[in-house]
């Protein structure tokens, strides 16, 4: 058994299920996602099946994920220190029953490799070869499994650099979260909205319960400033939850629907946006924040 492999069993302890689980997770990612992909076309027939909710709700209990904007997302990749926060109050930050943990150690190991939202896409934006691994316990494991997707060590500022790339792309960042990966983050994912999983399931599933979704926002909201909107319309084209819309020159903003990802600030060519920390939302996944409080 290879040392990648032990001390992900390890992780779990007694639960040698979910050891099993995450070994299959992501020894197998692709055809993992692939299976929920397909799963996913069904279900899109099946939103008015109102019972659906209860799966619903139990699946993203135990698999979600937070949004992060790129000052939050940058930050996880210039860690220089281990990060250990486990307790109830990190549901302020991720506000789910069971996976909400922060472990960072030796965050300056990295691995990245093919997305498997992606690859079972037919046509999609941005480099493939986009998922990162966050941790030497994590990025071992891909480096010693994931052959197969092209996996590679790279260094913080290469994966910085890969985030600001698919930014620009319009893809998003979000930190996941799995019970079966021991209910912590240390997958960061550049997300297209066009092939997300994740982001694809959240649509279907609002339309069985509107507050049900696999994504947590990131906490942020956008501030407008009239003065400088030129009603290009570029916030709306890039928003990837239509939370922006243009009728005319009439510009409209839902802050229920906004999660945050700053993606329309850094396309507003007059700087006519900026994000603000919404007292309404969840806290940001913020490592400053966290190290201050020395909880959430």
């Amino acid at each position: 058994m290879k040392s990648s492999t032990y001390r992900l069993f390890k992780k779990h302890g007694w639960r040698i299920d979910r050891g099993i689980h995450n070994y299959i997770y992501f020894n197998w990612y692709y055809p993992y996602v692939k299976t929920v992909t397909i799963l996913l076309k069904f279900v899109r027939h099946l939103t008015w099946f109102k019972p659906l909710k209860y799966v619903g709700e139990a699946a993203f209990n135990r698999y979600h994920c937070k949004v992060m904007n790129f000052e939050d997302t940058k930050k996880i990749f210039t860690i220089d220190e281990d990060l250990s926060v486990i307790g109830p109050e990190n549901k302020r930050v991720v506000p789910k029953k069971y996976a909400y943990k922060f472990l960072f150690k030796e965050a300056d190991h990295i691995a990245v490799m093919d997305c498997p939202c992606k690859k079972s896409a037919k046509n999609p934006v941005g480099p493939v070869n986009c998922c990162l691994a966050v941790g030497k316990d994590l990025a071992d494991f891909w480096l010693d499994h994931g052959q197969k997707y092209n996996v590679r060590k790279i260094s913080q500022q290469e994966a910085i650099d890969l985030i600001e790339d698919c930014r620009r792309q319009g893809h998003i960042n979000q930190a996941f979260f799995k019970v079966a990966t021991g209910g912590s983050t240390g997958v960061i994912c550049n997300c297209h909205p066009s092939s997300c999983v994740s982001l694809i399931a959240s649509k279907i599933t609002r339309e069985i319960e509107p507050n049900l979704q696999q994504y947590i926002e990131s906490g942020y909201s956008v501030s407008f400033n009239q003065d400088k909107c030129s009603a290009c319309g570029h916030c709306a084209e890039i928003c990837p939850v239509d939370a922006i819309t243009f009728n005319t020159d009439t510009r409209t903003y839902s802050v229920g629907n906004c999660i945050g990802c700053e993606l329309c600030v850094e396309h507003c060519p007059g700087g006519a946006l900026s994000l603000f920390q919404d007292s309404q939302k969840s806290l940001p996944l913020d490592l400053d924040m966290i190290r201050e409080r020395g909880h959430c």
